[in-house]
């Protein structure tokens, strides 16, 4: 039986249960809890305004009877399109407050991808920036939008901030459209000044939707993930019993991961709020400006993706600044290469370790345990109340310990199932609850999960199986390398050829043919890079994950356009 379930657990420190009492109420409930109890407590702080979790909660309440008096009912869905700002707090609590479901929209969508995911969704509300009004306004008369509630970054500046950012923003965006209050359209601080009468709605936890998070898929049309509140409550507390040490009221994080990300709401938002914890809002990353209020508002909590700490870590000025507030980080959205691992601990004198999880599973299945037993280059195990095994390729059979094989996950994390869409849910979802992840790893005999690479992304050249984590791990290795990433491209011969674009660190000239050298004497011949392209950066997702897939897409349309005009 190679099945990781709770017997395992030996591995864990003796601070963090095999299992919760997990509770069964609403996830909004943890903001009006975290305001009783501390609500003189700095619950935001965003580009010099801090905000208390009374004020937080005061105004969700607010925006969650004006919601209401708009007519949203029990069920209805409300986009959300906001960077990390407090409007993106307060809209966020304010929907689930009225009854309503959450749409997470990725602020750089164009008004296509806009579209679809509205109409997806059946989105009854939006609440965006000034500067995406113009996308909203035109795509509503084609979806089931009724209002949309606009407010800008300036509403939360402080002064003198407030009067110069409009003057920014105007040159910034060269033509900015203001909307103006109609009936369907809503100004920010007219919502706040409303007092609309917030009625209480009753909430089933288990059964009861709170978010449809869309799938960041680079291929096919996006699924929203039925998530429930009790999938959001438990995924929450998992993490706040894995970072045992952290005190209630006592701690402040950095909110760079978004939280239209659910890797963002829930290790950043959501476990914020429930430990009554400072949110330190950043809305969009920027290096220096990160290292800056590192150094100043002394963050001890710092969730983030690999791309943002090798950012850090090659900047210039990177000496310049202090960091060692931080006490612990957990990596996610993409595999953590061990020598960033090292560098940033060495910088900052905390813990950075591994994590794994999926948009389906709240976010995070697995992790390595912070203050405890790790493994460099594992996912780590799974968390409390979570069970995990490894399939063999193309069948239900268990793999045996050191065998590849596809993870599937079982807990209560796992969503309901798509939006919507039954049959693509019964594709990956058992029905006694087990979840294939379409990723593909390993468990060692101690129990501990490596991840190899997502399914789609395996590279079969010339008969061999290639996972490109495993060359990437190798050219990350390499001093002169900051960034890379590794693709199959169509071979005629091979059928795939393996092809590693690179972002080299700042002065380096390091060649193709030095790079084809290293990589001949760390790996086997048949997954050394028989391509290599330099780039000065490479295609991301807002939460910072490499788009291998976009990459795949770009040399594939390469091929066929050679192919059609021999």
């Amino acid at each position: 039986m190679t099945t990781f379930q709770r017997p395992w657990h030996q591995y864990y420190p003796p601070e963090v249960p095999v299992q919760i009492d997990y509770d069964k109420r609403p996830i909004h409930d943890y903001l009006k809890e975290s305001a009783e109890r501390h609500g003189g407590k700095k619950a935001l702080y965003f580009m010099g305004k801090e905000m208390t979790y009374q004020e937080v909660y005061e105004q969700a309440v607010t925006v969650a009877g004006y919601l209401q008096y708009l007519g949203l009912e029990k069920g209805d869905r409300v986009s959300i399109m906001l960077p990390n700002c407090p409007q993106s707090v307060i809209s966020y609590y304010a929907v689930l407050m009225a009854g309503g479901i959450v749409v997470q929209t990725n602020p750089l969508y164009m008004e296509r991808e806009l579209e679809y995911q509205l109409k997806d969704s059946g989105a009854k509300m939006i609440i965006c920036l000034d500067i995406l009004y113009p996308k909203a306004a035109n795509v509503k008369a084609e979806t089931s939008l009724e209002h949309i509630l606009v407010t800008g970054i300036k509403d939360y500046l402080p002064f003198p901030k407030n009067k110069i950012y409009p003057f920014i923003q105007k040159r910034q965006y060269q033509v900015l459209v203001k909307p103006e209050q109609s009936m369907d359209t809503h100004l920010w601080p007219g919502v706040l000044k409303k007092n609309h009468s917030f009625k209480a709605v009753d909430v089933d936890a288990v059964e009861d939707l709170a978010l449809l998070q869309y799938t960041g898929g680079t291929t096919g049309f996006p699924k929203g993930v039925m998530l429930t509140h009790y999938n959001l409550v438990v995924n929450t507390q998992m993490a706040q019993k894995w970072l045992y040490k952290c005190e209630e009221g006592k701690e402040s994080v950095l909110a760079i991961l978004p939280f239209f990300h659910v890797y963002g709401m829930t290790s950043v938002m959501n476990l914020s709020v429930m430990m009554a914890n400072e949110i330190i809002l950043m809305p969009k990353f920027e290096a220096e400006d990160v290292l800056k209020v590192i150094e100043k508002r002394k963050p001890t909590l710092f969730p983030g993706a690999p791309t943002i700490y090798i950012a850090l870590l090659n900047h210039p000025n990177l000496q310049k600044y202090d960091l060692s507030s931080i006490e612990a980080c957990i990596s996610g959205s993409a595999p953590l290469p061990v020598e960033v691992q090292e560098r940033f601990e060495a910088v900052t004198g905390g813990k950075l370790v591994e994590g794994y999880g999926l948009t389906e599973t709240s976010p995070t299945t697995h992790s390595n345990l912070i203050w405890g037993k790790r493994v460099s280059g594992s996912v780590g195990i799974p968390w409390p109340d979570t069970d995990a095994k490894i399939i063999q390729m193309e069948s239900d059979v268990e793999a045996p310990f050191g065998e590849i094989g596809e993870i599937a996950v079982k807990g209560p994390q796992v969503m309901k199932g798509y939006w919507n869409k039954p049959e693509e849910t019964a594709q990956v979802l058992s029905e006694d609850g087990w979840f294939r992840t379409g990723d593909m790893g390993y468990m060692n005999e101690d129990g501990y999960f490596y991840i190899v690479d997502r399914k789609k992304d395996m590279i079969i050249a010339g008969g061999y199986n290639i996972y490109p984590r495993e060359v990437e791990e190798v050219l990350y290795e390499h001093s002169e390398i900051q960034e890379a990433v590794v693709v199959g491209v169509p071979d005629p011969y091979r059928g795939e050829t393996v092809k590693a674009f690179i972002v080299k660190k700042q002065g380096s000239d390091i060649t193709e043919e030095e790079l084809n050298e290293y990589c001949r004497k760390n790996i086997a011949a048949y997954k050394v890079p028989r391509l290599y392209e330099f780039r000065e950066e490479l295609p991301k997702t807002a939460v910072g994950k490499i788009l291998r897939r976009s990459l795949v897409e770009e040399e594939r349309q390469k091929y066929e356009d050679a192919e059609s005009i021999q």
